[in-house]
């Protein structure tokens, strides 16, 4: 089925000598080179936001042991911790708090990011709601657009300063000691919340204004939305599942480009099966087959149009809504229980309703022409 919407016509980055230089003749990189520096050299200005840290009434201090780490490792903690000291980022600390410090890997730059296992603090602190975006909603924003642009901060969280009173919340625990951090720190579960909203307040009257640009895993353009062929390389490399844990971990990655797989549900079904609970682990034909599937389609996947919510679409459990005659995104889910049980004219009507909630977002704007290839869905419309 398908349905189609009628239409109406802490590293600074690695640069080259050459690519640096061509950088700083740009005008307004020359003429505000004081915020473009290599790395943030000290505590940022006061501004009139601080990022605040409120705790359920009642909380009592957390304080956690250190980990253990590597050799390696705590000549990198080291390193960091005085990096931050001097820059005035974090201070020692006396803190009836304090979570566990580690390090993740640095995936585009390389190297190692010093983190905080938050998640004793977390637990106890009031959640911030301000809305993240789904990149689904963020891919469909620039219908239209021919040049588009995107910022990334040097080490944002770290340009934002903690409120004093909460300071002593940030504190972590190391073993050359206990630290706490004058600035926003990763890790901490309110952290993207608010640095959404700083942006959304900074940048209000940009956003929205749109060449081609990495964004989000995708390659944005003027023809569509693209899968990024460096950040598949990770799907193309991934070794057979050993285990539960590593078949998720395969979905998840895989599935974040689901909308660019027709009847990607179906495909991975194999594969799902194995993940449900009292699943026998048993990696068979099926799910070798499944597996290297998923893995083809995402090295030849399209280009998917961008929605134009001024036209209207075609909308056709697999489906794909489509806009002068060019795919917007697939969807497809497997069958609940209860539901394989269904007549095959219940289940052509159960995919188009499917469709309609999935996508309901672009539908209620516009008109939509639904294609199903089971005449006895013409029922519905008998008085």
């Amino acid at each position: 089925m398908h349905i189609h919407l009628p239409s109406h016509k802490h590293s600074p980055p690695i640069v080259n000598a050459t690519e640096a230089q061509l950088i700083k003749k740009i005008p307004v990189v020359s003429d505000f080179s004081d915020v473009f520096p290599e790395e943030l050299p000290r505590l940022p200005p006061d501004r009139n936001v601080e990022f605040a840290i409120e705790l359920v009434p009642g909380t009592a201090p957390v304080s956690k042991r250190p980990y253990r780490m590597a050799p390696d490792e705590l000549q990198e903690l080291k390193t960091q911790l005085q990096e931050q000291l001097d820059k005035g980022f974090i201070r020692p600390s006396s803190s009836p708090w304090g979570c566990p410090a580690l390090f993740v890997e640095k995936k585009d730059q390389g190297g190692k990011r010093l983190c905080v296992d938050y998640r004793p603090l977390n637990a106890v602190t009031i959640k911030n709601k301000y809305p993240l975006l789904h990149i689904d909603i963020l891919f469909d924003q620039p219908g239209g657009a021919t040049v588009f642009s995107k910022i990334d901060l040097r080490s944002g969280y770290h340009q934002i300063k903690v409120r004093e009173e909460d300071i002593p919340k940030t504190a972590f625990s190391t073993r050359y000691g206990l630290y706490e951090y004058l600035v926003m720190s990763f890790g901490l579960t309110n952290a993207p919340a608010f640095f959404m909203y700083l942006m959304n307040s900074v940048f209000m009257n940009e956003l929205d204004k749109f060449v081609e640009v990495a964004f989000l895993g995708h390659i944005l353009s003027a023809k569509g939305v693209a899968v990024d062929p460096s950040k598949v390389e990770d799907v193309l490399n991934w070794k057979q599942p050993q285990t539960v844990t590593e078949i998720r971990s395969f979905l998840g990655l895989a599935g974040y480009y689901r909308r660019f797989i027709k009847d990607f549900s179906k495909i991975a079904k194999p594969v799902t099966a194995l993940t449900q609970k009292n699943a026998k682990f048993a990696w068979s034909s099926k799910c070798e087959e499944a597996f290297g599937t998923l893995k083809k389609l995402l090295t030849s996947a399209p280009v998917l149009a961008q929605p134009d919510i001024t036209k209207p679409f075609d909308v056709g459990l697999g489906c794909v809504l489509m806009q002068e005659g060019r795919v917007i995104a697939y969807a497809s889910c497997q069958l609940r229980k209860h539901e394989v049980n269904y007549p095959t004219h219940d289940l052509e009507l159960l995919a188009i309703v499917y469709a309609l909630k999935k996508w309901r977002h672009y539908l209620l704007v516009n008109t939509c022409h639904i294609y199903t290839d089971h005449k006895s869905l013409k029922y519905i419309f008998t008085p």
